[in-house]
C-alpha cells in the first residue's frame, strides 16, 4: 500500500508547524524546509485549513499555524481524511470477487493499517521535537 503525496505533505506541513507552536510559518518557507512544490503544497494547505487542522491568516502578518492541539490531530483521521479510498486492488469489477476470499483478507489488512495508525496522534509524532526543528532549520 502506497499513501498519496497529497497525505505525505500534509502530515509534513502538520510536523514543521508542531515543531514550531509559537509563531505562524508560510507555505514558502514550509516548502523550501521540505524541498517539494510550493505550489501543491498551496493545494495542501487549503485543504488542511479547510478541514480545520490549521488556522490560516491571509496577507502581511498573515500564514499558517495548527488549528488544532496536537493531541488533537489523529493520524489514523487525517489518512482517512486526505485519502481517496483504500481499495489495495479492483475486487467490486473482478468476476470471481463474490468467490475469492482475497477481498476479505485485504478488507482485514486495510483495517489493521488504520487500527495502527488510529493509535497515534501529531503529539506522538513529536516525540523528538529538538531534533525534527533541527532538521527542518538546517534544511531551509
Amino acid at each position: 500500500m502506497k499513501l498519496t503525496l497529497f497525505t505525505d505533505y500534509s502530515i509534513r506541513v502538520l510536523l514543521y508547524l508542531a515543531a514550531r507552536p509559537d509563531r505562524r510559518c508560510s507555505i514558502a518557507e514550509i516548502a523550501r524546509a521540505y524541498r517539494i512544490s510550493q505550489n501543491h503544497l498551496m493545494k495542501v494547505v487549503n485543504d488542511l485549513a479547510r478541514s480545520g487542522y490549521i488556522d490560516s491568516v491571509r496577507g502581511r502578518g498573515g500564514g499558517i499555524r495548527l488549528g488544532k492541539l496536537p493531541e488533537e490531530i489523529n493520524i489514523g483521521a487525517l489518512v482517512r481524511h486526505t485519502e481517496e479510498g483504500f481499495d489495495l486492488v479492483d475486487c467490486p469489477s473482478c468476476v470471481v470477487a463474490p468467490a475469492c476470499g482475497m477481498t476479505g483478507v485485504l478488507r482485514e489488512a486495510v483495517s489493521a493499517f488504520l487500527a495502527v495508525l488510529d493509535k497515534y496522534s501529531l503529539a506522538d509524532l513529536m516525540q523528538k521535537r529538538g531534533d525534527l526543528a533541527r532538521l527542518l532549520s538546517s534544511a531551509e
